[in-house]
């Protein structure tokens, strides 16, 4: 079973991957980004949506908006956090790699590194132009990952996160000469430890942007930051945004 088909993964480590300061931090990026700052009423997809963190923030923002996750636990997250927050919300389950809504959606959005899972590369290539079939004409894809160059500057020492009723305990190591990352995690609660494994390909700007033309994608431009910053020396994320011409 691939490791992103594990719920217990998911239902375990939500709170270390979608702690209350994550959502408070993509409230305020939509209310402050210019990368974010879309046209009234645009019909937003959120692919790989988890527990609705950017869901409620762009509903609120007055956006048609979708959330698309292959995991039952997180769409049960979402569907409650919507509910709380009273914002409509369609929730769809789906596998990134085979869903589509051709012409549907004016934006397609893909945070917090949730992009890059499968082994093949062929299969992220594929995903991109699920994405591109899903926009209509003139839409715009957003994928938010950590580049190769950021990783560089601070991946290694492992980290330890505390979460309600324990800690996680995080390490990173870069594999296959610099292509794929496995995120090894360790949750402590009390007397029991629970450990998962996260896979990834990895990829730098000029990586990502190739493959982002190879999926018929234009007008394609990487941002550091949600600020809309160069992607340079500084930068803190990788942000690629391209967009479908016809």
């Amino acid at each position: 079973m691939p490791w992103y088909d594990d719920d217990e993964l998911w239902a375990g480590f939500s709170g270390a991957m979608f702690s209350a300061r994550r959502s408070a931090e993509a409230a305020g990026l939509v209310s402050t980004s210019p990368l974010l700052d879309f046209p009234a009423g645009s019909r937003v997809l959120d692919l790989c949506c988890g527990p609705a963190v950017y869901l409620v923030p762009l509903a609120r923002a007055g956006h048609d908006v979708t959330g698309v996750d292959l995991s039952p636990v997180m769409l049960e997250q979402a569907a409650k956090v919507c509910s709380e927050a009273d914002v409509p919300v369609r929730l769809v389950q789906a596998d990134m790699l085979e869903y589509t809504e051709p012409r549907s959606f004016d934006v397609v959005l893909n945070m917090y590194t949730s992009f890059g899972y499968f082994t093949d590369p062929g299969d992220n290539l594929r995903v991109l132009r699920n994405a591109h079939d899903s926009l209509a004409p003139g839409g715009t894809l957003l994928i938010d990952v950590l580049g190769k160059e950021v990783l560089a500057s601070w991946v290694g020492p492992a980290k330890a996160v505390d979460v309600e009723g324990g800690t996680v305990y995080m390490r990173d190591t870069i594999t296959d000469d610099w292509t794929r990352l496995r995120s090894d995690w360790t949750l402590v609660t009390g007397d029991t430890v629970r450990r998962a494994s996260i896979h990834s390909f990895l990829y730098s700007a000029a990586e990502l942007r190739a493959l982002y033309e190879r999926a018929g994608f234009t007008d394609v431009e990487c941002f550091g930051d949600f600020d809309g910053s160069p992607y340079d020396n500084h930068a803190r994320r990788l942000i690629v945004r391209g967009r479908r011409a016809t």
